[in-house]
């Protein structure tokens, strides 16, 4: 199996700092969702890992969350793919849990889901925090431009973290290469 992680926010949808706290407000990036059913096709099993503090704060509940995801879904069936396990963190960022990103726990999580080791996966994100994920369970960390991705090219990466344009320049890399 080739199973690759994403996280979701600035990766595949439009990132806000007010949260994406709607099915309306959840618009995906140019080239994400096809990227994703590509990969799909291509025989990858394509999952997702994303913080949703948005949850704990009160500004949506889980069904918009789910709806949110079955949107997701349903664009990428429309372009032939299929999504795998999307997993998510509903605590706020101090609430001490072992999923919210930089730490590993959702990533484990996707990993025991498919029994797959993690070692070799790679986690495409765009913050310094999935990244950091990424390397605390000796994933590849890979960053993507888009969303926070610019500004965290500013900060001190992870040793060996890879950086591509979007999520459809890293789904090209892994399909042909």
């Amino acid at each position: 199996m080739k199973l690759l992680i994403l996280d979701r926010d600035g990766v595949i949808n439009q990132d806000s700092d007010a949260y994406i706290k709607s099915v309306e407000e959840w618009i995906p990036l140019p080239g994400a969702i096809e990227a994703i059913a590509q990969l799909s096709r291509a025989g990858w099993t394509v999952a997702v890992a994303t913080n949703q503090s948005g949850i704990a704060r009160g500004y949506y509940d889980i069904a918009t969350l789910e709806a949110m995801h079955e949107r997701l879904r349903s664009l990428v069936a429309q372009q032939g793919g299929t999504l795998g396990l999307v997993v998510y963190c509903p605590h706020g960022p101090d609430e001490g849990c072992d999923c919210r990103k930089p730490k590993p726990g959702m990533l484990r999580t996707i990993a025991e889901h498919y029994g797959m080791p993690l070692s070799r996966l790679w986690f495409v994100g765009d913050s310094l925090g999935d990244l950091e994920a990424a390397r605390a369970v000796d994933c590849q960390p890979v960053l993507v431009k888009t969303g926070k991705g610019e500004k965290t090219l500013g900060k001190t990466l992870p040793v060996g973290t890879l950086v591509f344009d979007d999520l459809a320049a890293v789904a090209a890399e892994l399909i042909h290469n």
